[in-house]
């Protein structure tokens, strides 16, 4: 049994293969029950492991020496204390074996549910508003650059994207907005800890309240307006004026936050297509939340 590829270079897993893994490197673990998690992103495979472990695997060749892996590693321990919902717990590093060129880990097994973007009650929405102000007020030294900077970085992909779009939306309206974000200001502060991927998936709710957050490969020292997308990617637009007035950040915050989230929808519809088209599918709903709320 295996999950879904969702990149052409990706290195293929199974379970046969993650119980290698284990007999060789965690004997501990070995006969604990070992099952595919469907639901797995686009960063990590995922193998349920036993009741409370999970296995994460990623799915590409090595693009760095510094991995997600060393990045959670490092900064969860130190992050968790300082806020207001649960993070992944790291309990094991595993090294490359075989066929298999990258480190994985194991992580306690976080209980909850992703939430459906855009179906989200109030308390969920207090919850987030709350991580946000907490994470983005955390003092930790030393912290990393996020792999999310400057907007520009972000022009030629949408660019190429909107060229794949036409037809599908309306990409001339997608380019006015996008050339507005450009010609934003960049954060004339200094900047925060961010996590950088905040969407549906990296999101974990029980009981209408958000009780964790996950995958934190892309975290790090950056712009506030990167955590911002989760206004256009989760929240129904009553959620997102409600986000909005309860976090002080200004219009051109705003503004590149909606950049950003039009960058990573954009990017999302043609990579994903046929590879995780849930995956796409969300993409184009924060796409058309953004030229609905403007048209």
């Amino acid at each position: 049994m295996r999950v879904a590829r969702r990149h052409a270079d990706e290195v293929e897993t199974d379970v046969a293969l993650v119980r290698r893994f284990l007999r060789e490197q965690f004997p501990q673990w070995a006969k604990l029950p070992l099952r595919p998690v469907p639901e797995s992103g686009t960063v990590n495979a995922l193998y349920r492991l036993g009741d409370d472990l999970v296995v994460r695997v990623p799915r590409n060749r090595p693009p760095s020496l510094w991995s997600d892996l060393d990045q959670e590693l490092t900064w969860l321990p130190r992050l968790a204390p300082l806020l207001p919902v649960v993070l992944p717990v790291p309990v094991a590093r595993g090294r490359p074996s075989g066929c298999y060129p990258r480190e994985w880990g194991i992580f306690e097994w976080l209980p909850g549910r992703n939430p459906t973007p855009g179906q989200v009650p109030g308390s969920f929405i207090d919850d987030l508003t709350s991580f946000v102000r907490a994470l983005h007020a955390v003092e930790l030294e030393g912290g990393p650059p996020s792999v999310r900077q400057s907007l520009a970085r972000m022009d030629e992909f949408t660019r190429e994207n909107l060229f794949a779009l036409e037809g599908e939306i309306d990409t001339r309206l997608a380019g006015v907005l996008w050339d507005e974000a450009l010609a934003l200001p960049e954060w004339p502060h200094p900047p925060v800890w961010i996590h950088g991927d905040l969407m549906a998936g990296n999101l974990l709710a029980e009981r209408g309240r958000l009780t964790a957050v996950i995958d934190w490969g892309g975290s790090g020292i950056g712009d506030p307006a990167v955590d911002l997308i989760v206004a256009w990617n989760v929240l129904p637009p009553s959620g997102r004026r409600r986000f909005r007035a309860s976090l002080d950040y200004d219009d051109d915050t705003w503004g590149r936050a909606r950049g950003w989230a039009l960058a990573t929808g954009l990017g999302a519809v043609p990579y994903y297509r046929e590879t995780f088209p849930e995956f796409a599918a969300a993409g184009r709903r924060t796409v058309l939340e953004i030229l609905e709320a403007v048209s």
